[in-house]
C-alpha cells in the first residue's frame, strides 16, 4: 500500500501545484471608461441564448443582457419547447424590448440533434446573426454587468483572437453548492491552462458555455453546430476545431463581472455531473476511473491508515487553500468555512459518473426532461 499511498498522495500535490501556476495566469478583463463606445467601435454582436425550461433563472439573465451598455448588440432567444412559464416570461421582455431581442419559438427536434445546438443553430440562421460581426453564444442562467460586452473587447483590442471564452463567477446558495461548485469549478484550469490556450502548439482549448464569443465568418469556417449535432460539449468541441483550423482561442476570466448560479441542490448537482461525464470522448472508462476518482477524494482519510498521516493532513488542508486561492481569483468571494469537507466531492462526482456510464451503455442523452438517442 505505500506505493499506492505515494502515487495518489503525489497525484494529488502534483494536480494542486498545476492549478496553482495555471490559476496565477488567469487574465482578467480590463477596466473601461464610463463613455459609451460609437456603433460598430468594435464590431456587430448578435448574442444567442439557448433556453429549455428556465422559468426560475432566465427573468434576471435575460434582464442583465438587455441592459448591456454597448451599442450594436440583438439578442435572439430560442424558446426550446419550455413548459414552465417560460415561454410566458420571454413572451413579455420580447414585448418590452422590440428593438434589441427577438424571441423564437421551437417545438420540435430534428432526429440526430441535441436540442441545445438545434437551438443554436435556428439561432444563427436568423437575419440579425448572418450580419453580425461577431456571435455570442451564452446560456440562460448567466448574469453580467452592464459593462461585460465593452470589457470583453477591450481584452480582444490587447489579446487578438478570433474565439474567447470567459470563465464564470458561481453563486453558490445552498450547502451542497457551497460545498462542492466554488471548488469544482477552479479543477477546469487543471485540464486547461489558460497561457496555453492560444498557443498554436499546445493542444489546450476552450470554449465555455457562459459565454463564448466567436467571428462570424470563424463560426461558418468550421461549419457551426451543424458540424457536430449531437456533441454535448458543444463549447469546448467548437473551440477546438477553432484552433485545430489555424484560428486563435483565447481565455480569460469574466467573473465576477460574469456569473450564474450553476445547480439548485444535491440532485441538480449529481445531474449535472450526469450530463458533463456522458460527453467525454473515453467514457467507456468510467468504471476504472470511479474507484481511483474515490481513493483522491478521500486520500486524507485513509493515508493515514497506512502509515501517511502528514501525506494525508496536507492534502487535506492544502486543497481548500489552493483551490479556495483560484476561486477568489475567479468570484472575488471570500473563503467559506465548509470547503474543508471538500472529499464529499467524490461522492457527488462518482454518482455522477455512473449515471452517466448507464446512459451511455443506453445510448441516450438526458437533460432538462429530453431523451434523445446518441451513437454509442
Amino acid at each position: 500500500m505505500d506505493w499506492a499511498a505515494w502515487v495518489i498522495g503525489g497525484g494529488m500535490l502534483t494536480m494542486l501545484g498545476v492549478l496553482r501556476r495555471n490559476s496565477s495566469k488567469l487574465d482578467h478583463l480590463p477596466e473601461v471608461p464610463e463613455i459609451i463606445p460609437a456603433p460598430n467601435s468594435y464590431g456587430s454582436v448578435c448574442l444567442c441564448i439557448p433556453a429549455r425550461n428556465e422559468a426560475t433563472q432566465i427573468s434576471g439573465a435575460l434582464d442583465s443582457w438587455l441592459a448591456q451598455d454597448y451599442p450594436d448588440l440583438a439578442i435572439i432567444v430560442v424558446d426550446d419547447g419550455s413548459s414552465d412559464g417560460t415561454t410566458d416570461i420571454l413572451a413579455r421582455r420580447g414585448l418590452d424590448h422590440p428593438e434589441r431581442l427577438r424571441v423564437i419559438r421551437n417545438d420540435v427536434l430534428p432526429p440526430g440533434w441535441l436540442g441545445k445546438n438545434h437551438a443554436l443553430y435556428l439561432a444563427v440562421k436568423q437575419p440579425e446573426a448572418l450580419k453580425a460581426q461577431w456571435l455570442l453564444f451564452v446560456d440562460a442562467d448567466v448574469h453580467v454587468t452592464p459593462d461585460l460586452l465593452r470589457r470583453a473587447f477591450a481584452y480582444l483590442d490587447q489579446q487578438p483572437a478570433d474565439i474567447l471564452a470567459l470563465l464564470f463567477a458561481v453563486d453558490a446558495v445552498g450547502l451542497w453548492e457551497r460545498v462542492v461548485v466554488p471548488l469544482a469549478v477552479p479543477g477546469f484550469l487543471v485540464l486547461v491552462p489558460p497561457h496555453q490556450v492560444p498557443n498554436p502548439k499546445h493542444p489546450a482549448f476552450s470554449g465555455i458555455g457562459a459565454f463564448t464569443l466567436i467571428k462570424r465568418e470563424v463560426y461558418e469556417a468550421v461549419g457551426g453546430h451543424a458540424a457536430a449535432p449531437l456533441e454535448a460539449v458543444d463549447d469546448m468541441m467548437l473551440a477546438r476545431r477553432v484552433k485545430k483550423a489555424g484560428y486563435v482561442n483565447r481565455m480569460a476570466c469574466g467573473g465576477p463581472m460574469l456569473h450564474l448560479r450553476m445547480y439548485h441542490g444535491l440532485l441538480d448537482l449529481v445531474r449535472g455531473m450526469r450530463k458533463n461525464t456522458a460527453a467525454l470522448p473515453g467514457w467507456w472508462l468510467i468504471p476504472a476511473l470511479i474507484p481511483l476518482l474515490l481513493a483522491g477524494y478521500f486520500s486524507p482519510l485513509w493515508l493515514p491508515f497506512v502509515g501517511r498521516p502528514i501525506l494525508g493532513f496536507l492534502i487535506w488542508l492544502l486543497t481548500p487553500v489552493i483551490a479556495g486561492d483560484a476561486s477568489q481569483r475567479i468570484t472575488a468571494k471570500p473563503m467559506d468555512w465548509i470547503w474543508v469537507f471538500w472529499p464529499v466531492n467524490g461522492l457527488i462526482l462518482g454518482a455522477g459518473m455512473l449515471w452517466a456510464f448507464s446512459d451511455r451503455v443506453r445510448g441516450v442523452n438526458t437533460w432538462r426532461g429530453r431523451k434523445v438517442e446518441l451513437k454509442v
